[in-house]
């Protein structure tokens, strides 16, 4: 049974699992993605999966349900590899969950102008006020979004921040995959 706490809408309570799941793995995990699939449509249509999945005692009619996906490529551009993602109709939405190093507003008047990515990458993670944080950004293909962030030095499931418009250019990339 999760610990996920109940929330407003389905597609909160998938990012809420979901970073509840990729926490249970510990930090300094590669980027997981996760297609959401209508849960009343997946016992319908895959009780045998639903079944594996243990989703065919649940009550619950309107849900998401996470599915985790093959490994992203490693050595890609994560914004290159979302390029080419093709969902099949059956897939609501979809979710990612990455680590990054981010830098409080304050600091943006600190950044050194003309860096390469590589050499930008470096000055954040030099940076003392640097913090280490995990989203998890989902979006549906009717264009809902949520997002959920959890500072890894804040690391329990009350200290997580929620959201629609936290990640708003990963939500934008994650929706892109949706499109025609």
């Amino acid at each position: 049974m999760s610990n996920t706490p109940m929330a407003a809408s389905p597609l909160t309570r998938a990012v809420l699992e979901i970073d509840e799941y990729v926490s249970g793995l510990g930090w300094d995990q590669p980027a997981r993605l996760f297609a959401l699939v209508d849960t009343a449509r997946l016992r319908t249509q895959e009780p045998a999966l639903a079944a594996q999945l243990g989703l065919e005692a649940e009550s619950e009619t309107a849900g998401l349900t996470p599915i985790e996906q093959d490994e992203l490529p490693s050595g890609k551009p994560l914004d290159d590899f979302l390029g080419t993602i093709a969902w099949p109709d059956a897939v609501a939405g979809c979710a990612l969950s990455v680590e990054r190093l981010m830098l409080p507003p304050s600091a943006e008047a600190q950044v050194p102008q003309n860096l390469s990515e590589a050499k930008l990458a470096k000055w954040v993670a030099q940076h003392p006020e640097r913090q280490e944080v995990r989203m998890t950004v989902a979006v549906l293909r009717d264009g809902s979004r949520e997002s959920a962030i959890r500072l890894r030095e804040k690391d329990t499931p009350t200290e997580v921040l929620t959201g629609p418009d936290l990640v708003p250019a990963l939500a934008e990339a994650l929706t892109a995959t949706f499109a025609d």
